[in-house]
């Protein structure tokens, strides 16, 4: 078990809750990659556990910045909050259980192309945990199933907050949505801006990155793959 630190004010009981979460991972054969969900070894105290750690860090990396919380009100629980920031937000989809996509039969035998977007997108990046911020497109030539709208955005929002790469992301959501209705043809367009980018280093503030996954019928036509670029033109393909 971990010394507490009295420094810090972490809690070596919460500590060890995390240990033992990271051995539920690690013997089931699981990679703990930050872009992949573990909702599944998940258990009662987990995530308060995680709050509090975090907390304790958070804390840390403040007095390592010269900042004495205690006499500077505008630090004063900045550590809770950065702690439920990450656990309830920008680490999301790590430990939330994955959207139910409810998926209907395609009575009307529907076989032309549609697209979806934009949707907004939020993430942070995996190198610098700095935010990102944009706007995905679906698009979608279907078999026998099909799925409501929302549930592209509920899948991009779960996949996205998470560290991540914005490439392995654009891949992440496109294999979720074609697990789900099996469709023909499918292309999946992320744009993005990365303040890893724009913030910090280059500080190229105009600076966008754009990823495209297709496959199926949208892969092999380039005529269909020109229909759906074409509609999401049409959308405002932007990152406003």
């Amino acid at each position: 078990m971990p010394e507490k630190s009295t420094e810090y004010g972490i809690d070596p009981a919460k500590a060890e809750i995390l240990a033992a979460l990271r051995r539920r991972i690690d013997g089931a054969g699981r990679s703990a990659r930050g872009n992949l969900n573990v909702a599944e070894f998940l258990e009662d105290g987990d995530l308060a556990a995680m709050e509090n750690v975090i907390a304790g860090h958070v804390h840390g990396i403040l007095q390592a910045l010269a900042i004495n919380i205690a006499d500077d009100h505008n630090a004063a629980e900045t550590p809770e909050r950065v702690a439920r920031m990450f656990v309830r937000e920008m680490c999301a989809g790590r430990f939330e259980p994955r959207p139910k996509v409810t998926c209907f039969e395609n009575v009307r035998d529907i076989d032309q192309l549609y697209a979806v977007g934009p949707i907004a997108v939020r993430s942070c990046c995996a190198h610098h945990l700095c935010p990102i911020e944009g706007e995905a497109w679906c698009g979608v030539i279907p078999t026998d199933r099909v799925v409501g709208l929302s549930k592209f955005s509920r899948l991009a929002s779960w996949i996205m907050a998470r560290p991540q790469m914005q490439e392995e992301a654009t891949v992440q959501l496109a294999d979720e949505i074609e697990e789900a209705i099996r469709p023909r043809g499918l292309a999946v367009v992320v744009r993005a801006r990365h303040t890893c980018m724009t913030w910090r280093g280059v500080r190229d503030r105009e600076s966008l990155m754009t990823t495209s996954v297709t496959r199926g019928a949208l892969r092999d036509s380039s005529a269909a793959r020109a229909e759906f670029f074409a509609m999401i033109g049409g959308q405002g393909f932007a990152c406003r």
